[in-house]
């Protein structure tokens, strides 16, 4: 898997390869010898042909390493995803870091070793999978047989491979917890707006870019929304509402997400994801998209071939399925806000939207029909270009200073006092790291592509790969190669279209002896709110049967606990001009 060329101050891209700063080549694993003279090395590191490193004594007059007795071979150190974490030298590396705790090499170690249910050490293997990592396995099978696959077909062959060949026993998608998110990220989107919290809020969904935040925008972190992602929500509901339900602890769950994205996996392991009275994640390991393939090509199992009642709804899952939200195919969390606020204002309401340079960059200004005031003004901003200049701007808008590229140095902002309805500044950003959103993420299935013919980026600009340090592949006979450079612009839109088709907005069909069957969001509002009233246990749970009400303290308390999640700024120790690439 090739990326874009590395940061510097002048030339920011996305899926960056580990800095200088965060690359450990050799690991010390034991004490260091005492020094006999102040001042003086024992020993000497050299580096034999092969690329090896060896300690040697500082006394020996030959650097041969083949000289049995007088010389030590280092291990070389790999990087965990904490010290990714921890690392200040790079701004989103986790598609190169070397992850060796998350992958599917892991699942099906854990797998193969999970003793029998009825043995006491027994953990219940479940695995959840994003809407977006079904539409790219729908995608790559309609393209390659010619026929037509929905989202709903491809969850219910993924069910089957995962329960009958690979052993778990509970298989959702993260629709669900993706509605319980929009919940809370537009309550706490009204809580700032009625002072508890700085405005313009921005999204939290996208690990890249709360990495990218802590380490070179620490400025932004007040305003990044508090509410925990889509994966982290199914991580709460799997280990907390699920295992209250089934009788078991947290820790007697193993709980695998299948996400669009690799830096999903820095997420999971974020400290603040760790139960530590159980001593587990909420989610304990993710895998992308293409690992979840690769699995499957592994053990012989065939994507193409139809399982039984694929086409039909799970009228008794536990909770619903393949919930279509409106807007955006990476949750679609800036038209949640747009249609509570359409919902909730007395008179009509106009909503226009203006593309500042591509699709991946929208602002969206909601206006009351009547008087024409400004009720809102968003943006969706998609890929690292686009953010730089977002948060510029809600810098300049706000006040605030701020970081400017790796070395972390400030410009002071003052804010511009603007008037006209045209220059109100922001109420909400839906943010996300990769262009083209989540259906483009590091973590999918790839097209075959004419890469190296491509001469632009995936945001429009102009590029030479080969400077840029993108190696470029070699074609095959037949002249097509597998797309080098993350991302296709066609084929993000072939993996959009299919995200899109077919989903169950409308009611269900009915069961013969059900005619007064629940709509999916009846059903998803009415289960949202009990797993609210379940977790949370308000004082008087008869009163409390939508999301938007109010609890005691006590509840809401332990609403904020479960539900959301908070920052810390990353402190670089590394000067970016002297960085050498």
């Amino acid at each position: 898997m090739a990326f874009s060329g590395a940061l510097t101050l002048t030339d920011l891209n996305d899926f960056l390869t580990p800095s200088q700063a965060c690359i450990k080549p050799v690991e010390q694993v034991n004490e260091p010898q005492e020094i006999v003279e102040p001042g003086a090395a024992t020993t000497e590191i050299v580096i034999d042909s092969s690329g090896s490193y060896y300690e040697v004594s500082a006394n020996r007059t030959s650097t041969n390493a083949s000289s049995k007795g007088s010389e030590r071979k280092l291990q070389q150190a790999q990087i965990s995803l904490n010290d990714c974490l921890a690392c200040s030298g790079c701004i989103t590396s986790a598609e190169s870091v070397l992850i060796t705790l998350q992958s599917h090499t892991e699942v099906l170690n854990f797998l193969d070793s999970n003793p029998p249910v009825s043995a006491p050490g027994h953990k219940i293997p479940v695995l959840s999978i994003a809407p977006q990592s079904l539409s790219s396995l729908a995608a790559s099978l309609s393209s390659s047989s010619g026929s037509i696959v929905n989202l709903r077909q491809i969850l219910r062959r993924v069910q089957a491979f995962s329960t009958r060949i690979l052993g778990f026993e509970h298989v959702y998608d993260t629709t669900f917890a993706r509605h319980i998110a929009l919940l809370e990220h537009t309550q706490e989107f009204f809580e700032r707006k009625r002072g508890n919290g700085k405005l313009p809020m921005l999204a939290s969904a996208c690990p890249g870019w709360i990495c990218y935040a802590e380490k070179a925008h620490s400025e932004m972190l007040p305003f990044i929304a508090r509410t925990k992602s889509p994966q982290q929500v199914m991580g709460t509901l799997v280990k907390s509402w699920f295992g209250n339900r089934w009788g078991v602890q947290p820790h007697q769950i193993y709980h695998v997400s299948v996400m669009p994205c690799y830096d999903k996996k820095l997420e999971a392991s974020r400290q603040d994801f760790y139960n530590d009275l159980y001593s587990t994640r909420d989610v304990d390991c993710v895998i992308t998209t293409g690992e979840l393939e690769l699995m499957m090509r592994d053990k012989g199992w065939d994507l193409s071939q139809a399982v039984e009642k694929e086409g039909v709804p799970d009228f008794d899952a536990e909770i619903p399925e393949l919930l279509s939200h409106p807007g955006t195919s990476s949750g679609s969390y800036l038209h949640s806000l747009i249609n509570s606020i359409t919902a909730g204002h007395a008179s009509p309401v106009d909503l226009t939207m203006k593309s500042i340079r591509t699709s991946d960059y929208e602002e969206f200004t909601l206006r009351a029909r009547d008087t024409s005031e400004v009720l809102f003004k968003g943006a969706k901003c998609y890929g690292f270009r686009n953010l730089q200049n977002v948060v510029r701007k809600v810098g300049r808008e706000a006040g605030v200073q701020v970081g400017r590229g790796a070395a972390g140095r400030l410009v002071g902002m003052r804010a511009k006092k603007r008037g006209g309805e045209d220059e109100k500044g922001y109420d909400y950003v839906e943010v996300m790291a990769c262009p083209g959103g989540c259906v483009n993420g590091g973590g999918q299935l790839k097209p075959i592509a004419q890469a190296a013919e491509q001469k632009e980026d995936e945001e429009g600009f102009t590029r030479n790969w080969e400077e840029s340090g993108v190696r470029m592949p070699v074609p095959g006979e037949d002249g097509t190669m597998q797309g080098a450079k993350w991302g296709n612009k066609e084929w993000t839109k072939e993996v959009e279209r299919v995200y899109w088709h077919d989903l169950p907005t409308p009611p269900a069909s009915p069961r013969p002896q059900d005619q007064d069957l629940e709509t999916p969001f009846v059903c998803a509002a009415r289960v949202a709110a009990q797993v609210k009233i379940d977790l949370c246990n308000p004082t008087d749970g008869s009163l409390h049967e939508s999301w938007d009400s109010i609890m005691d303290e006590g509840a809401e308390t332990r609403r904020r606990e479960l539900f959301r999640t908070q920052y810390r700024a990353v402190e670089s120790e590394v000067v970016g001009l002297a960085v050498k690439w």
